[in-house]
């Protein structure tokens, strides 16, 4: 039987990223699961799993992965450090023709590799098979958390990346002994909410419904979750339907004001289509009925449903301030007047050993199957953004982003590589 060898990338992108596409235990059990299967690790010094961690199970380590035919990374690979005609996993971060980004996939093409590109691997419904959004929701929200009890010299917990693991952040939620009775929003129905509202949970925070969320006063700290039917309508019609508002965005009207009026922290976690409306305006926050003062922008789309995220911040400074009145932006916690947003936009990066066991877990039960059993599903065909120096034809899109001098693919040609 000839052994498929699969190469663990060490993460090469700047600023560093922590995170691994396989840990140490995970690695095992491929090698147990898949006989067939070689399996080496690149060195590092910087990963949250360290290199004698896999070498004490036995993990070859090789810093030489030219003769792997698979590799596996998290963010993107720098160009320098491609290796051609292999097959890799990663975010490219290309499908949405990233500026940033385009000479990565220009060097793909060049270099003859099959690129499979983690967000675009969905199942039979179009959902997302593999994504660190839970983690992304977890962190967020406790950075949510931690910028409000500082905002108002509350509280101050120790940061994310800081702990040394989930249950070290969970540590910290004891410290929060005098939250006021305040109401949070949080936006969304994916993973990226899931993971904010396991945080609140935890916490003991009591939920509400969006009905008692607006109406009721409570006694003590209170929390929500809105999705898009909660905050958005169509003029034109009288029942809410999801399919419609997901393929007519630009139809819809925010109606968010009234949770505006009544909400302390926000925390964003919905996905937003650029075609819809923004949550609420400039003119919105000058309002003296709008309450919300700390926002947790964790969608972190910039100059997106959040008007006032005007920029990403870094997991070494979390926050800015937003004056409304002058729409400038100020330094963090300068004012109680201001909006204070945390917009970090690389969250999992900070709880690095949890998002990547997840993670790992995603690629052994939703990718590994497929590179074994011949792709009968077309998972990983359907995944793959290019293959033999072409785009495969569900990216042909991004023809004029690859091959800015060149004319349209042949379509044909196309569909017979991917």
């Amino acid at each position: 039987m000839k052994k498929l060898k699969i190469g663990v990338l060490r993460e090469g992108k700047v600023p560093v990223d922590k995170r691994v596409p396989l840990t140490p235990k995970k690695c095992l059990e491929v090698l147990q699961t898949y006989p067939q299967v070689q399996l080496v690790v690149q060195p590092s010094p910087i990963r949250c799993f360290s290199d004698e961690e896999y070498a004490d199970l036995g993990i070859p380590l090789k810093e030489d992965l030219s003769g792997c035919d698979v590799l596996f990374g998290v963010k993107e690979v720098p160009v320098d450090q491609l290796i051609p005609n292999k097959t890799y996993f990663f975010f490219s971060h290309t499908i949405k023709k990233q500026a940033h980004n385009q000479k990565l996939l220009q060097a793909v093409l060049a270099k003859n590799i099959t690129l499979v590109d983690y967000e675009t691997i969905t199942n039979a419904k179009g959902e997302r098979e593999v994504a660190f959004g839970r983690w992304a929701g977890i962190v967020g929200a406790y950075n949510g958390l931690l910028t409000y009890g500082r905002k108002w010299n509350l509280f101050h917990l120790k940061p994310a990346h800081q702990c040394q693991d989930m249950e070290d952040m969970l540590e910290e939620f004891f410290k929060v002994k005098n939250l006021p009775n305040i109401k949070i929003a949080v936006t969304g129905g994916g993973r990226v909410t899931q993971g904010a509202l396991e945080v609140l949970t935890r916490m003991g925070l009591k939920e509400v419904t969006p009905f008692d969320y607006l109406y009721k006063e409570f006694s003590e700290p209170v929390f929500t979750q809105l999705r898009s039917s909660h905050y958005h309508v169509r003029p034109d019609v009288e029942v809410w339907d999801s399919q419609d508002f997901y393929q007519n965005p630009h139809l819809y009207q925010s109606t968010f004001h009234k949770f505006s009026r009544v909400t302390d922290l926000l925390m964003a976690c919905a996905y937003w289509n650029p075609a819809a409306p923004v949550l609420f305006t400039r003119e919105d926050m000058q309002r003296p009925d709008f309450r919300i003062n700390t926002i947790a922008d964790i969608t972190c789309d910039v100059n997106g449903s959040i008007p006032c995220t005007k920029r990403v911040t870094t997991i070494a400074e979390p926050a800015f301030d937003y004056n409304p009145w002058t729409d400038e932006l100020e330094e963090a916690y300068s004012s109680e007047k201001n909006i204070t947003i945390m917009a970090v936009d690389n969250l999992p990066c900070e709880l690095p050993r949890n998002a990547s066991r997840d993670f790992s877990r995603q690629i052994i039960d939703k990718i590994l199957p497929h590179l074994f059993n011949g792709d009968k599903d077309g998972v990983l065909k359907n995944a793959t953004i290019a293959k033999g120096g072409q785009l495969c034809e569900k990216y042909s899109y991004l023809h004029d982003y690859a091959f800015p001098a060149q004319n349209k693919p042949n379509h044909h040609k196309l569909e017979n590589l991917c």
